[in-house]
């Protein structure tokens, strides 16, 4: 007799979560130890330019392209194939003789890595029901700056005790572990054996009928392109993820040229935005979800209020230039990573509750696209620019940017035609 999991469906959310933990070790592994690198392998600032650079081209196509072949193939061999191969990428970065060798690496990474955010969401639709749908985002998510945090202390310990190469063979090793995990505990839920039939019926209770009619068909791209829902979620994601590219990329480098920070300093302040971010994964889905349970708001207009909460919120990350106490710039910074995933987990858990389920890999990763587009095309401008003009005005792009995301968000989108949750279970109770 197979034993029955209760709550199994966060069970499979937490090992997505370790996944992501994996993925975002592996993308931050090389930014940690890049000074020892580039030392070692004689690699200019310019040609470490042309390194990340790749993996930024190479992100937003990868997005598309792996929620595609999930919705196509299956979320369990496609994640476990993506799992697999940026953890062999990872290793191989241990290997390279050159700044050509890191450039090709890096593109090959993004393109694998991509997978994270649309197999998310497709296991996000297909174990969740719609109210909980943005709250298993957030915690998915947390592997993100959770990753972001880990890699620093780990990476450092490692080249000091070993080397750099070393490194990149133990971010790796963690990255085949969770595979075999996914492998041997991810199933689909209707052939998960250890699903009982009460979670089963209520993970199906709140599933939209209008989404669920599709799950037959294979998505076709180009008809989630014409949908203005698609740009509706699309572009507020646009607009929404230079904020995060800010705050990988920029910030460390911000806080020594224009703060003034040591590396001492930096390694005590740099990772509190991250700390903030993970709140902000665990605020917007339970804020859309008290919405609809206590004022009977319509899930995707829950999250719209969410989002245009946070987008306020954002308003106050305009001032890190400005103001003059160093630690009040960082704790701007942190409400920017505190706001930021507020909005994103809600904008991007819409996919979930607009499009069929067979669709929401794709859609998601297309949305991914154009986000990916925002963010490289913000980074090259501020990288262009910053020398010239400083960051002060960089900052007020990303405090005032999301209210535009916001606007296109309560423009562009129109809910499902069904009926609020309650209202279905409400009826059904009556029968």
């Amino acid at each position: 007799m197979t034993i029955k999991v209760k709550g199994l469906r966060w069970w499979m959310i937490g090992l997505l979560t370790l996944g992501t933990i994996t993925n975002y070790l592996a993308r931050s592994s090389l930014g940690v130890a890049a000074p020892t690198v580039l030392h070692h392998l004689n690699i200019s600032t310019h040609e470490y330019g042309w390194i990340t650079g790749a993996f930024l081209v190479m992100y937003p196509i990868g997005a598309p392209l792996t929620g595609y072949l999930m919705d196509r193939v299956g979320l369990r061999m496609r994640f476990l194939l993506c799992g697999v191969a940026w953890s062999l990428i990872c290793v191989a970065h241990g290997f390279a003789s050159g700044w050509v060798g890191l450039f090709v690496l890096r593109g090959m990474l993004g393109l694998v890595e991509a997978a994270f955010i649309p197999g998310g969401m497709r296991a996000a639709a297909y174990w969740f029901p719609s109210h909980e749908r943005g709250t298993a985002a957030g915690v998915f998510n947390l592997g993100t700056s959770t990753g972001a945090i880990l890699a620093p202390p780990l990476i450092a310990w490692s080249i000091l005790h070993y080397s750099w190469h070393v490194a990149f063979v133990i971010v790796g090793a963690l990255g085949f572990a969770w595979a075999m995990l996914w492998l041997l505990l991810y199933r689909h839920p209707d052939r998960h054996p250890a699903l009982s039939q009460e979670e089963a019926m209520y993970i199906g209770a709140a599933q939209e009928s209008a989404l669920r009619a599709a799950n037959g068909s294979h998505p076709k791209v180009f008809e989630i392109l014409k949908q203005r829902n698609f740009w509706g979620i699309a572009l507020p994601r646009f607009c929404a993820d230079p904020v995060w590219g800010t705050l990988v990329y920029w910030m460390p480098l911000y806080l020594y040229q224009a703060r003034g920070f040591d590396l001492k300093a930096i390694a005590l302040t740099a990772w509190l935005p991250f700390v903030a971010a993970d709140l902000g994964c665990m605020i917007g889905g339970p804020l859309s979800a008290w919405l609809e349970r206590r004022f009977d708001v319509p899930i995707v207009n829950g999250k719209r209020i969410a989002f245009t909460i946070a987008a306020f919120l954002m308003i106050g990350m305009a001032g890190v230039g400005f103001v003059h106490d160093p630690a009040m710039a960082v704790f701007l910074l942190c409400l920017g990573g505190f706001a930021h995933q507020t909005l994103s987990i809600t904008v991007i858990s819409m996919s979930a509750d607009l499009f069929a389920r067979r669709e929401v890999g794709t859609a998601t990763g297309l949305a991914a696209l154009v986000a990916g587009l925002g963010n490289f095309a913000f980074t090259m401008t501020m990288g262009w620019f910053v020398s010239r003009v400083g960051y002060a005005p960089f900052f007020v792009a990303l405090g005032f940017g999301d209210l535009i995301g916001a606007t296109l968000l309560w423009t562009l989108v129109r809910r499902p035609s069904t009926p609020p949750r309650r209202d279905v279970v409400a009826r059904e109770a009556r029968a």
